[in-house]
This record gives C-alpha cells, sequence and structure tokens, in this order.
C-alpha cells in the first residue's frame, strides 16, 4: 500500500491585503468536522468552521487541504453513493475558495462505517483525495526547490479501533497484526528516505493530548520514538475536539505535537493533562463559543508556521518551526 503523490502546487488567488501573502506553500488542516447522522447532517460547529474557512482560504490563499479523519458522524458512509457525501461535506463545504484538493485520511469513527467507500470517492470527486489507508506527498515550496513531506497514516490499522462510538477509552491492540505490521515499515521507509525541507505526520489519533481521549500509548511506543529518530518536523492529529500544540525533545531533536480536531464540536476537557510529558503543552484552546476552529499552514524556506484559526476568524495563536537539518 506504498503510494507517493507528486503534487503542483495549486494556486488560489489571494487577497493583495492579506498578512499572510508571501512566496510560501500554504495550506488548510481541520479535523473532526463529520457533521450529524440526521437532518440536517451538519453541526452549527461545522457550518461556522466551513463558513469562516471559505472566507480565510478566499482571503489568505490555500493550496490544499488535509482533512484529519472522522469525516462522517457516527457510523462513517455506508457505500460511495451514500448521500451523507453530499449532505455533510460538498454541501457544507461549498465556498468557491474551498474547491481545492482536500487529502482525506480516516479516524475511529469512519472505519464503523465503509472506509473502502470514502476511497473509492475519489473517483466521484473533482477535490476529494484518498487514494488509500496511507499515503504521502510531497508538496512543493513556490520559487525553490524544496518541498514539504506529509505522510498520511490510518492510526486505527496501526493502533486498533475504540470501543464503540460513545466510548472515551483509548485503541489497545490492531485489529489485524500483519496489516499493522506492513504500515509501520511503510512509514519507516518513508521517514528515512524524506529530503523535504519539512517533514510533516498526519493520523487521526493523538501521540499527546490532555483532552478527553489523552495520548494514545500504542503512538507514544512506537511513533514517537520514529518520528524523533528522523527529525521529522510535526505531527498533525484530530480524534479530541479541541486546539492544541505539544511541544516535546528526545533523541536531540524536538517534535511539534499539535490536536486539530475542533470542527464539529469542541471539548474543553482537561482530562489528562497530567498525563503528557511537564512542560509540553504550549497552547490548549477550547472555547464552545466560538464554535470550533481550523489550522492555516505557510511554509516558505525560512520557516514553516502554524496558525489555529477560530470560527469566528480570530487568529488564536501562532507557532513557527524551522526547517529541518
Amino acid at each position: 500500500m506504498a503510494l507517493l503523490i507528486r503534487c503542483v502546487a495549486f494556486f488560489v488567488t489571494v487577497s493583495s491585503t492579506s498578512a499572510f501573502v508571501s512566496n510560501a506553500l500554504n495550506f488548510t488542516v481541520l479535523g473532526d468536522f463529520g457533521g450529524i447522522s440526521f437532518f440536517p447532517y451538519q453541526s452549527p460547529f461545522e457550518h461556522a468552521v466551513a463558513t469562516q474557512m471559505g472566507i480565510f482560504v478566499r482571503d489568505h490563499g490555500s493550496q490544499f487541504i488535509l482533512a484529519l479523519g472522522d469525516n462522517f458522524y457516527w457510523k462513517g458512509v455506508k457505500d460511495v453513493d451514500d448521500p451523507r457525501f453530499e449532505q455533510t461535506f460538498e454541501s457544507v463545504f461549498k465556498n468557491p475558495s474551498l474547491q481545492i484538493p482536500w487529502y482525506v485520511l480516516a479516524g475511529n469513527h469512519d472505519h464503523y462505517g465503509n472506509v473502502s467507500a470514502q476511497i473509492a470517492y475519489t473517483k466521484k470527486s473533482k477535490r476529494w483525495n484518498f487514494p488509500e489507508l496511507y499515503y504521502s506527498l510531497s508538496m512543493p515550496i513556490p520559487g525553490s526547490t524544496s518541498f514539504v513531506d506529509i505522510i498520511m497514516i490510518d492510526t486505527v490499522t496501526l493502533c486498533g479501533n475504540t470501543k464503540s462510538d460513545a466510548s472515551s477509552e483509548p485503541p489497545s491492540e490492531p485489529d489485524d497484526v500483519q496489516l499493522a505490521e506492513d504500515q509501520w515499515a511503510w512509514l519507516e521507509s518513508k521517514l528515512q528516505s524524506s529530503k523535504g525541507l519539512y517533514l510533516v505526520v498526519a493520523g487521526h489519533f493523538p501521540v499527546w493530548s490532555i483532552s478527553e481521549h489523552g495520548p494514545t500509548k500504542c503512538l507514544v511506543d512506537r511513533l514517537m520514538p520514529m518520528l524523533h529518530k528522523y527529525n521529522a518536523t510535526a505531527y498533525l492529529n484530530g480524534h479530541d475536539h479541541n486546539l492544541q500544540h505539544l511541544e516535546y525533545s528526545m533523541l536531540n531533536t524536538t517534535v511539534d505535537y499539535y490536536v486539530i480536531g475542533a470542527a464539529d464540536v469542541v471539548d474543553p476537557s482537561t482530562k489528562h493533562i497530567n498525563d503528557v510529558p511537564t512542560g509540553s503543552l504550549k497552547y490548549h484552546g477550547a472555547n464552545i463559543l466560538t464554535l470550533g476552529g481550523f489550522a492555516f499552514v505557510q511554509a516558505d524556506m525560512k520557516s514553516m508556521n502554524l496558525t489555529f484559526v477560530d470560527a469566528e476568524g480570530a487568529l488564536l495563536y501562532s507557532h513557527a518551526m524551522l526547517p529541518r537539518v
């Protein structure tokens, strides 16, 4: 299941007044946007985030969007013709500025349904890109010969699924050990071979999180050492419904961990605040009144900046990451 997508940057018209305009690779990240399973199939949070994303991308530009799983609550989709694709995705993220490539991965709720149908939807949609359960992207930084490498992984295959859609218990073990080991081997190969100026891994379950679900032991034990060994820049995930930045150093490297799961319901829980490394938490945003949020990333030759944006358009927090050395 090894797949590399080498992408030519897709440029959107950028407002001349934008504070973000520069010779950079811009992309947007959201997680857990999956609406609800009954009419109107979207929540006020999802609608607010989609509306603000459309405005923000129109004004600042974004070459593509990363979607970090839990795309359809509560049981994913049934087949490739499931009306939820239209009800929860197409008709909600409808702003013309959002008609750009979306690169998608699966969350635990997607795995409760038919993930193969979400992969097959790639052939029906002009913007939905979900070629396999796990795959890699190499995105060019404009005006340079450098790339941002992005590795999209399936954390449910790696670690197992949560027990039920109402459970906050973490996954305990993979359903198919061989499939998990195949992906671990593929992932390490991709990390080892990356020549990207920045290297990003994206999945659904968190490595570190202070919120309801907390850290994922499987990822702490196996993914985190790989990220540091191969000098990854950042890990992006959803699952917990808020915005977090945690920073951790080991093996003489620092990796930034971002929870970006606030696109459909905001959860203010800090249940696991004592289960992350001391001093690692740099930001936690979970204001229900702002109706959620997303992240905007801008990478150039000097730095890669990630900014949290709420559904009212406020810039909540920004952090700059340096190129790999």
